[in-house]
């Protein structure tokens, strides 16, 4: 199945929230959420019941849609984290969260992780001074990610990394605004993760 290219406010509205696609544009008054809440199509405002399955589904759902990742690949995601020692929910998350299109966002030098993962495909950032391209890239503690030198230049980058200064990084990375550069100081601890997510829906639902 190709990703989806439409619309994506069309994503918050069916979800009844905003998952934060299009950056700044979430913050202003011109969101799709504020100005339409309903869900998309001719059915949108028609009420629905919604069976637990249904609601286990749309959890997993805001989860891809939130991180930007097709089935296949977030299936494969939760099996790791099945098999690995701690809490399933915990580590799944900490797992999207490690991805390399995440953690730029995290950092600042994006407005939002559709921005960021189309940043790292273009090659403008490097973990441990490695041209790194890879979006789903999982970044370990210890880890470097800095913007590559010859792209200090973009104006995308330039501007995001500007604004970011005027909010806080995420405790489990330290990040050097003037050279463009972070360090994964640890992975994230549960309550460091904000993203408005169950787990344990999503587990319930795999473990059908």
């Amino acid at each position: 199945m190709a990703r989806y290219s439409g619309p994506v406010c069309r994503l918050c509205r069916r979800e009844g929230m905003k998952l934060f696609l299009k950056g700044e544009r979430c913050y202003t008054a011109k969101c799709a959420v504020d100005r339409r809440g309903t869900p998309p199509g001719e059915h949108g405002t028609s009420r629905r019941k919604t069976s637990e399955y249904g609601v286990q589904l749309r959890e997993k759902q805001k989860a891809r849609r939130i991180y930007g990742i097709m089935e296949t690949p977030f299936r494969r995601y939760f099996s790791r984290a099945a098999r690995t020692k701690g809490v399933t929910g915990t580590t799944l998350l900490q797992m999207l969260e490690r991805r390399l299109d995440n953690v730029v966002y995290r950092m600042g030098f994006a407005d939002s992780r559709p921005e960021a993962r189309q940043l790292v495909r273009h090659g403008h950032f490097e973990v441990n001074g490695r041209k790194t391209d890879i979006p789903s890239f999982l970044v370990r503690e210890g880890d470097v990610v800095a913007v590559r030198e010859k792209s200090r230049g973009v104006p995308v980058v330039q501007q995001a990394a500007e604004g970011a200064t005027q909010r806080t990084a995420p405790g489990w990375m330290d990040v050097d605004y003037t050279n463009l550069r972070g360090k994964i100081l640890r992975y994230p601890l549960r309550e460091e993760i904000d993203v408005p997510i169950s787990e344990r829906l999503i587990i319930e639902l795999y473990s059908r």
